[in-house]
């Protein structure tokens, strides 16, 4: 070894020395890799889950228990560890999870797999691997599934905080939910920005309204927001929402009042179908107040 380096260690100021007087930059080819890299960003909420990993190819070979062995550390992928980002706070079968970015590994078992996430990003794979560096490990089940060339993530969104992770190869699946606590996120999201807006625009003001007539939270901060956000500016836009906010508040004469102005800003400015609706909502507003 001594022998193969002590040429590379001579070379060095001369290339350093070439580099100083001018010279230009040594010219490298792009490396062509087998097992190409790629990477996978899924919205939950407002929040981000993203997988970076490389996809390497069955190729005819005995994958589980051959070239992925068993009861060993395995990077989940090639070339590198596959890292996974969250963007929030999440929680990662159950177990909490701040946001950043984590190496994941598995130990693949015929029956039960042990996943885990390393508190180290970037790692080349499980030669690097330290459980002293474990963040966290859990249990999983793997089940068959179609079969899949070369390795594959995938990220299902079940609703506005929930997700399912789910790596795929040759004939194995495995599997596992992350959740967000979407309210809370969006509700510091919203804080922050409101935070930042001036009283001259009615946009933010009435996305606040909205949110929370939408999620049924809130309705004196609703109502404060939407009068805030006409105070600034009328549109077809806030005067619908001020007309729901104020029916959710029991405020009949008002709430149809905003329903009508909103029908009169929507006129030519909206499609014909929403001015319609609108107009259906306040002959079953006038009925029932």
């Amino acid at each position: 070894m001594r022998s193969l380096l002590l040429p590379l260690l001579l070379a060095a100021p001369f290339a350093v020395s070439l580099v100083a007087q001018g010279q230009p930059a040594p010219v490298r080819l792009l490396p062509l890799r087998p097992s190409p890299a790629s990477t996978l960003s899924q919205e939950i909420g407002i929040s981000r889950i993203e997988i970076s990993f490389s996809r390497p190819g069955v190729k005819g070979r005995k994958i589980w228990g051959g070239v992925v062995p068993y009861g060993e550390v395995w990077r989940t992928g090639a070339n590198a560890a596959t890292v996974i980002t969250f963007s929030h706070a999440a929680k990662v079968a159950g177990k909490p999870v701040p946001a950043g970015s984590y190496g994941f590994f598995a130990i693949p078992g015929e029956k039960t797999w042990t996943l885990i996430l390393s508190t180290r990003a970037k790692q080349s794979g499980a030669s690097e691997y330290k459980q002293a560096e474990d963040l966290l490990r859990w249990e999983a089940t793997p089940e068959p599934g179609p079969f899949l060339e070369r390795l594959d993530y995938r990220v299902l969104p079940l609703d506005a905080g929930n997700a399912t992770v789910e790596l795929g190869w040759e004939k194995l699946c495995v599997s596992f939910p992350v959740a967000f606590d979407t309210r809370a996120i969006y509700w510091a999201h919203l804080e922050d920005k409101l935070k930042q807006a001036p009283d001259t625009d009615w946009v933010p003001w009435y996305q606040a309204a909205k949110y929370c007539q939408d999620q049924g939270i809130e309705p004196q901060k609703a109502l404060a927001w939407i009068e805030k956000s006409l105070k600034a500016g009328e549109s077809f836009w806030n005067h619908e929402t001020a007309a729901r906010v104020y029916r959710d508040a029991r405020r009949m004469p008002e709430a149809l009042a905003h329903l009508q102005k909103a029908i009169d800003l929507s006129r030519g400015k909206a499609p014909k179908e929403y001015t319609e609706n609108l107009e259906k909502e306040r002959l079953a507003w006038n009925t029932t107040k």
